[in-house]
């Protein structure tokens, strides 16, 4: 990939979810649920549709979700959250982070969700990249 390839390549187009750790998920999320109203399912998060300006639906959603403290779902980064950004072709970005000089993680995941890959940002963070299936 040339520089301008790699510069006319869509990058991020909006955020797929947004994951943080607690000390107590379950009574963590009953919180959010009680206070906020944020619908948390058994599985420890809610998804959010999203919607236009009049509320109607729109094609995609955003997860939120609650991951145990002792999780390493997000390693090799030590932050209590990781956030995944949703991405038009995964394979493209994950090759244009690495030729741009990213500590981009050289393994992805393909599954039923969709692909994902990984960069770490400058300060340790684990990014999460997420190509949502065909047509989603």
């Amino acid at each position: 990939m040339d520089n301008d390839q790699a510069a006319a390549l869509t990058r991020v187009t909006g955020i797929g979810g947004i994951m943080f750790k607690a000390k107590d998920p379950q009574a963590l999320g009953a919180w959010y649920k009680r206070h906020l109203g944020i619908d948390v399912q058994v599985w420890g998060g809610a998804a959010f549709r999203w919607t236009d300006a009049d509320g109607q639906p729109v094609a995609g959603t955003t997860a939120w979700s609650i991951v145990p403290a002792d999780s390493d779902s997000f390693a090799p980064s030590t932050a209590a959250f990781m956030i995944n950004y949703r991405v038009a072709d995964i394979a493209a970005l994950l090759k244009a982070l690495r030729a741009e000089g990213c500590n981009a993680a050289e393994k992805s995941e393909d599954s039923e969700y969709g692909k994902f890959g990984w960069v770490i940002d400058p300060e340790g963070n684990r990014v999460e990249l997420w190509e949502p299936p065909a047509g989603q």
